[in-house]
């Protein structure tokens, strides 16, 4: 099997993936089931559903603002239009192919702004470890508030949040070893990755040397909060989750955080993990399903319209200049 084959494999496996569970979710319902579910999505109230897009859209605002500080030390300048594009156009690729976004948002800004891509992707990175800290912390508070039925819905499903950081971590050890015999080597091939690595830590090193650390705190925790009330406030748009108590929603936000990544954009695992775990937590079925459609539906819009329109937009206001 060549590498062709292998990188196509790993596009459409998850798509099929999220395509299958939810032919298969559907499809075990009943009629009556899916009638129920469909009159719960139709009913929603439509102003918290706008409400959990402006929240989403603010927090993508915050994410393009928030990198600036990174690329201030290295000297490079962007405006914020390209950023936020940049940051659209990423999370939008990500639905196509898993984990291409952060790549192509580097390769943006290298395009329009000569910020070199190795720099770029290490100021990516960075981002990346500050966001999973403050993931880490959430879960922390959500196990404080569901510690007993939290544990016990992820041991009923084989979940468990410690090895994803584990392997995260992982990973990050496997990268330094492997920078240090490239550093390590005389072979000339290796010389090429060595400007790239150097350029990567360069970007990296950024988020310690930024003047505006407190900015960028402020940012990260905005930014998460975003995303987590954008969660929050889909449980006023039907009448059986708005009384659900918040320590439930922030795991039901915990188990979607993971679940997300499972497949292309998360289609197809996200909305039943979410319902799986509110229905854990009483929930009537319809109304999980729906909170969970409504909510990967919404966070799937926000990414649509404004991912959309940047790759629209990128060339043609560039071309401006």
């Amino acid at each position: 099997m060549n590498k062709k084959t292998i990188r196509l494999l790993k596009i459409i496996i998850p798509l099929f993936l999220g395509i299958f569970l939810i032919w298969y979710s559907l499809g075990s319902a009943t009629p009556e089931e899916r009638q129920q579910l469909w009159e719960s999505i139709l009913a929603a109230d439509k102003t918290w559903v706008a409400l959990s897009f402006l929240l989403g859209t603010l927090s993508h605002m915050s994410r393009a603002w928030r990198w600036q500080y990174m690329l201030e030390p290295m000297g490079y300048q962007a405006g914020f239009k390209n950023r936020f594009m940049a940051v659209m156009v990423a999370y939008l690729a990500n639905f196509g192919i898993p984990r291409s976004g952060e790549v192509l948002r580097a390769v943006t800004l290298t395009t329009y702004d000569d910020i070199p891509f190795e720099k770029g992707f290490g100021t990516i990175i960075s981002e990346r470890v500050a966001d999973l800290f403050i993931l880490i912390a959430i879960v922390l508070v959500a196990i404080f508030l569901q510690t007993d039925d939290l544990l016990a819905y992820l041991h009923q499903q084989n979940i468990n949040p410690l090895y994803t950081f584990l392997i995260f971590f992982g990973l990050v050890g496997i990268i330094i070893l492997g920078l240090n015999l490239v550093r390590r080597s005389t072979w000339k091939p290796f010389a090429k990755i060595r400007k790239l690595a150097k350029g990567l830590l360069e970007g990296m090193r950024s988020i310690l040397t930024m003047e505006k650390k407190w900015a960028f705190l402020r940012h990260t925790v905005f930014i998460w909060t975003m995303y987590v009330w954008m969660f929050y406030v889909i449980k006023f748009c039907l009448p059986e989750t708005a009384s659900v108590a918040a320590g439930s929603i922030m795991a039901a936000f915990v188990v979607g955080s993971f679940a997300v990544s499972a497949t292309n954009g998360g289609i197809g695992v996200y909305p039943l993990a979410v319902a799986g775990i509110l229905i854990f937590f009483g929930v009537p079925d319809h109304a999980a399903e729906a909170f969970g459609w409504i909510s990967w539906a919404t966070q799937t819009f926000v990414v649509l319209v404004f991912g959309g329109l940047s790759f629209i937009l990128l060339p043609v206001l560039n071309n401006r200049k």
